[in-house]
């Protein structure tokens, strides 16, 4: 079998769908190659770091490594920002990028630089193939350390050479693991600790996604009555309809499940990721016992010291305390599982808190200035969804107050970057989104700076006939960067920019456009746009931002 063949044999039998990315001459021979494959759809780009952002959310909606391919040389460092972002989000995803023969990689040639180096800190894994009998061994090593928790990115390069040799050597099929079990000790550990604990509080985060635990999660909060939180990547792991569900943590003190937080003596910390929101915002004084449930170990923080970690499968970890719980109530004849010691005082003050939090999201119902207040827009964006619908955010400003005030209810549904947080998300990420679920209405919030980093794909959603909506968030500005100008400095800098016409603009790509020019149009129009079918909508709407320094200061009051 030829190299390339083999290569997308290999791709086949991994389960591999989609490929993102852009041809080049380097990789003429696997794209042939991939012209053959009755599994594979290969989808054609205009960017490759846009390319790398559609792998990134394909792989964190499915669980599936998504798989994105450029050139060399320019082809390869343009996906290094996508890389990098799934890398740093826990987002299984493979790149593969070409290179030059490889008699020619000695010396100065055209195009060629160290693609393995470069992407060694972006990956958890980076290799060049030299020779086709090793493809079966490397694909299956790469597919396996891409979803080893946690997850991450993972980077091959594909010589133009190898890619035309000959193998007889067969693709290495992949196996079902195991799921690691808790230690009993450990879990017996926890419970007691759950048990004694004044005001336990769980906090969520991106890895009870990816274990699938979300089901589980709920049940134990049922069955305990504890209260909850999620991180920004943790949105819908409990639903914000729950009464005991704080919803997101990581907005500083306007956050309001920081005030619970610190009335907290013990944290359960389940798939929580430091990169998404350090703990030294939470733990400070190092007051707090903490249970450190994940697959793997927690990483080393002076201010996330656990008492007890559990690197296990989170699903059974969970459910293992939970049984140990329900044997303590039997022994004790207690009927509150996870309150057992608790006073009256926190959780009648968590419960006002959670009323806060339902009013601040609704306050701005009723308002139709113009231009829209972020939580009105974000309202009307929930009452025209169905609850398993999927918001892509972007970066900046909206990406605060969607995950402040967007009601999510069930996982995957809003999808936020908070790893390496890159502008230009987004757009692409929505299109990934409606290839994976295209049953779903996929919407993308995108800021104007944000939109125009990777507007080009426009045209992928309109060739690929993909009804998505882009709605830009428009103050001309990068209005997060410009509000801590201020806020250190006295004034901005740099931060101003202008518009095109963005009704224009989708029209000359073939797609539909539409101005909000009133706030009581925004409801009518979200209505024409889910109306499209076949054709991807971009609406621009002026944003009342005056009140984002809510989001970054502790002292202002909202």
């Amino acid at each position: 079998m030829k190299a390339s063949d083999l290569f997308v044999k290999c791709l086949e039998d991994e389960g591999v769908e989609y490929i993102f990315g852009l041809p080049g001459e380097e990789t003429n021979d696997l794209v042939m190659s991939l012209v053959e494959s009755k599994k594979i759809k290969f989808i054609l780009v205009r960017h490759e770091q846009a390319a790398a952002f559609m792998a990134d959310v394909y792989g964190r909606i499915t669980q599936k490594v998504g798989v994105c391919l450029s050139t060399l040389g320019p082809g390869a460092t343009n996906l290094t920002t996508g890389v990098a972002n799934a890398n740093m989000d826990r987002s299984p995803t493979l790149a593969i990028t070409a290179q030059t023969d490889t008699h020619l990689l000695h010396k100065e040639s055209h195009q060629n630089m160290d693609a393995v180096t470069m992407f060694k800190p972006i990956t958890k894994w980076s290799w060049s193939i030299r020779n086709a009998d090793s493809i079966p061994e490397i694909m299956r090593r790469a597919f396996k350390i891409s979803t080893e928790e946690k997850a991450g990115s993972v980077h091959l390069v594909l010589p133009r050479d190898i890619a035309k040799q000959n193998s007889s050597i067969e693709p290495i099929k992949k196996t079902q693991l195991s799921r690691p079990m808790p230690p009993h000790k450990l879990v017996e550990i926890a419970a007691k600790m759950i048990a004694e604990a004044e005001q336990p509080l769980l906090l969520l985060g991106n890895g009870v996604i990816r274990g699938n635990a979300s089901i589980c999660l709920r049940r134990f909060v049922e069955s305990t009555g504890m209260y909850s939180m999620n991180t920004f990547m943790a949105k819908g792991i409990i639903s914000d309809k729950s009464k005991r569900h704080l919803q997101t943590i990581g907005i500083k003190e306007a956050d309001h499940s920081q005030i619970a937080m610190k009335e907290s003596d013990l944290v359960i910390a389940i798939g929580y990721d430091l990169v998404e929101y350090s703990p030294k915002n939470w733990n400070r004084d190092l007051n707090k016992k903490i249970i450190h449930i994940d697959f793997t170990y927690a990483e080393v923080d002076t201010y996330y010291p656990p008492t007890v970690e559990i690197a296990a499968d989170i699903e059974y970890t969970i459910d293992a305390i939970l049984e140990e719980l329900q044997k303590n109530k039997k022994r004790t004849g207690n009927h509150d599982l996870g309150q057992l010691n608790q006073t009256d005082k926190v959780p009648h003050l968590f419960k006002t808190i959670k009323q806060e939090i339902v009013w601040r999201t609704n306050r701005f119902n009723e308002d139709f200035s113009y231009p829209i207040k972020p939580q009105k827009l974000l309202q009307e964006v929930r009452k025209a969804l169905d609850e398993n619908d999927i918001v892509i955010s972007d970066v900046g400003a909206h990406k605060l107050w969607i995950a402040k005030v967007f009601e999510t209810f069930t996982p995957n549904t809003c999808i936020i970057t908070n790893g390496f947080c890159s502008m230009g998300f987004a757009l692409p990420g929505a299109i990934a989104a409606q290839l994976a679920r295209p049953k779903q209405r996929v919407i993308a919030m995108c800021g104007d700076g944000a939109f125009l980093m990777n507007v080009q794909e426009i045209e992928t959603a309109v060739r690929l006939q993909l009804p998505i909506i882009i709605i830009v968030w428009c103050d001309c500005s990068y209005g997060m960067i410009s509000l801590k100008q201020i806020d250190e400095f006295g004034k901005s800098a740099f931060t101003r920019f202008n518009n095109p016409n963005f009704v224009t603009l989708a029209q000359s790509f073939g797609a539909i456009g539409y101005d909000v020019k009133s706030t009581e149009d925004f409801r009518d129009i979200l209505q024409k746009a889910k109306e499209s079918t076949n054709v991807p909508v971009i609406i621009s709407i002026n944003v009342d931002y005056s009140r984002n320094r809510i989001l970054l200061d502790d002292n202002f009051v909202d």
